[in-house]
């Protein structure tokens, strides 16, 4: 599943190609992945893509119209905004790709935006898991709202005061969109891996020396991969269909029985938070289980 290197590398290739293309015209093939399928193909036509965006997973492409209905009912606010933002999500099998027109369209390309300079920018999904909705401009921050903080952009204060108090599992903390938007499993691995963190632990277990490592390691770990253009572990390919190159800096993801590159012990394989989690035994110790409280014994009768 495309997680955020993969979708700021396709963002990133997408800024380069598509702000100042209209969209001319859709063409829909299967839509149930698209909220709104119908709102999608009438109000698209015509719109301005002025930039194209990442917030967390999702692609945002930030869209003006120069005649919005005037008329339209307060309760469709689409329809009423000249401003509009088409949102997608890419799922597990979802690639967007820019190409000339003339090219013949792949197999389950479901969505095509035709553009202003007889190039399309098109979407595949084999497995149809993504995600497509317009919002408008005025229920944005709501939208936002919905999500954590930026991995990228978050302090190392805000990230110690969210992760801190918490006793859940840090693994599921870290996959958490509500507390950091775009994390995923293979970073959250390869993140924990490098902050010597095992993943069964809870986030109040941890001092403040670890959740300062765990912060600096998600960084580093993310601005890596986002240099090397993702990690191309499926179906992955970037906006010009090229695939990325960080699995081959992976240390623990899907390398189950390996050698770790620090302390050449076999990397194991658990589930955490219903999820399989790639850890090394000797640098990621397991938190202790909790002390049982000892029963006390029954005292002894007396013999009279």
């Amino acid at each position: 599943m495309p997680e955020l290197p993969e979708v700021e590398t396709i963002v990133r290739g997408l800024r380069r190609l598509l702000p100042g293309r209209s969209i001319l015209d859709v063409r829909l093939g299967k839509t149930d992945f698209i909220d709104d399928p119908v709102q999608l193909g009438e109000s698209l036509p015509g719109c301005r893509i002025e930039s194209v965006t990442r917030h967390g997973k999702f692609i945002a492409f930030e869209l003006l119209r120069d005649a919005p209905d005037a008329c339209a009912s307060a309760v469709n606010a689409v329809v009423a905004e000249a401003r509009l933002h088409l949102l997608v999500h890419l799922g597990m099998t979802g690639q967007l790709m820019v190409c000339l027109a003339a090219e013949s369209a792949p197999p389950h390309t479901h969505v095509t935006f035709m553009l202003d300079d007889r190039r399309e920018l098109r979407y595949t999904d084999i497995r149809r898991f993504g995600r497509m909705v317009i919002v408008a401009d005025s229920q944005m921050d709501a939208f936002r709202d919905r999500f954590g903080a930026d991995p990228l952009e978050i302090s190392e204060a805000e990230f110690a005061e969210r992760f801190g108090p918490r006793h859940a599992r840090v693994k599921a903390l870290l996959l958490d969109q509500r507390m950091l938007r775009g994390m995923g499993n293979i970073y959250v691995d390869e993140s924990l891996w490098r902050a010597r963190i095992h993943p069964a632990r809870c986030g109040d277990s941890l001092t403040r020396e670890q959740l300062r490592a765990l912060h600096r390691a998600v960084r580093d770990v993310l601005q890596t991969a986002i240099r090397l253009r993702g990690s191309s572990v499926s179906d992955y390919v970037d906006a010009e269909g090229f695939p990325g190159r960080f699995q081959l800096r992976h240390r623990v993801y899907q390398r189950e029985g390996k050698p770790c590159a620090r302390c050449r012990a076999k990397i194991r394989r658990i589930i955490v938070a219903g999820r399989s989690s790639h850890f090394c035994p000797k640098c990621q110790r397991a938190p202790r289980a909790p002390k049982r409280a000892r029963k006390s014994a029954p005292a002894k009768k007396q013999n009279r």
